[in-house]
């Protein structure tokens, strides 16, 4: 175990803090010890970019902020607080964009409360028409997360088809052979919900095999398989999918509040519409608290 103190490149990124390198069974990973609100700089720098409205970046800033605050407290005592894949929100390593140092620090200490209480600030890049219920999704529910409208026209997600061969689809499900596939129910926000394959070893009065929409995202790739906005359809021995928006679909999307910011509209207005309920509090704390970050060395995930 190795450790290190101050700015270093790895895997040309550059970091700052403690970083420990660290091996469990299968992989190497870092421990990184950090300063909050560098943190927070360097999520909204990954998560959102350069170049985006101010009142869009700011928003960023204040759910990431809570996103890390909720985590913090719920992996108290342990060797690390949260994850930088997209298991819980991007982090690659020191913002250098003083636009976004400059947002972070005009939302300094701002986090999104409910009873009191940090929230869990889900987010995703965009979606059209509604948000998600994130019990279509997790099998939990918050008050605060509600299906809302979004409006993610300008995204580059606005549209897209994606191809898969009913083998590699078949390989990937453990099915056998599939014939067809059929989307047989829709989430209240009209995405899919649950489709049934039809395979070579169904017989007559079998009824197939049922997967979750969520869980064949999950098995193609969250990048292959954009969102469960789609419908479907069969062209010889492939699948095509047609749909729209990426990501999980629950809370704040990150192109629905760049066109809100285009439209004039305020970050405290853009939390408000997606996280109904909500109260905005400024605890000032986390400009004085590290985060511990586990970040994976080799083999990455890559959802």
């Amino acid at each position: 175990v190795d450790e290190v103190k101050g700015d270093i490149v790895m895997q040309g990124r550059s970091y700052s803090g403690y970083l420990e390198v660290m091996k469990d069974r299968d992989n190497l990973y870092v421990i990184n010890s950090l300063p909050f609100e560098k943190y927070i700089e360097g999520v909204v720098a990954s998560e959102i970019g350069r170049g985006r409205e101010r009142e869009a970046l700011k928003a960023q800033a204040v759910i990431s902020r809570t996103y890390a605050m909720y985590y913090k407290n719920l992996n108290a005592g342990h060797s690390w607080h949260i994850t930088s894949s997209v298991l819980h929100q991007s982090y690659m390593g020191e913002n250098t964009d003083p636009v976004i140092t400059d947002t972070v620090r005009e939302t300094n200490g701002e986090i999104l409360t409910y009873n009191g209480l940090p929230i869990k600030a889900f987010f995703h890049s965009a979606c059209l028409g509604k948000t998600e219920y994130p019990e279509e999704v997790w099998e939990e529910s918050y008050p605060y997360l509600q299906s809302v409208d979004c409006n993610s026209a300008h995204s580059p997600y606005k549209h897209w088809e994606r191809s898969f061969s009913l083998q590699t689809v078949s390989s990937l499900l453990g099915t056998g052979d599939i014939k067809d596939i059929f989307i047989i129910s829709h989430t209240s926000s009209g995405r899919a919900k649950t489709l049934l394959f039809i395979t070579h070893n169904t017989v007559v009065d079998s009824y197939g095999v049922e997967v979750k929409a969520v869980d064949l995202r999950r098995m193609l790739g969250y990048r292959k398989l954009p969102s469960t906005e789609f419908s479907l359809e069969r062209k010889g021995d492939r699948v095509i999918f047609s749909g729209s928006g990426y990501g999980h679909g629950v809370g704040l999307s990150q192109w629905g509040a760049i066109e809100m910011a285009r439209q004039g509209k305020t970050y405290e207005e853009i939390l408000v519409h997606y996280y109904p309920g909500t109260v905005l509090k400024n605890i000032r704390e986390p400009v004085y608290q590290n985060l511990v970050l586990k970040m994976p060395l080799l083999n990455p995930l890559n959802p």
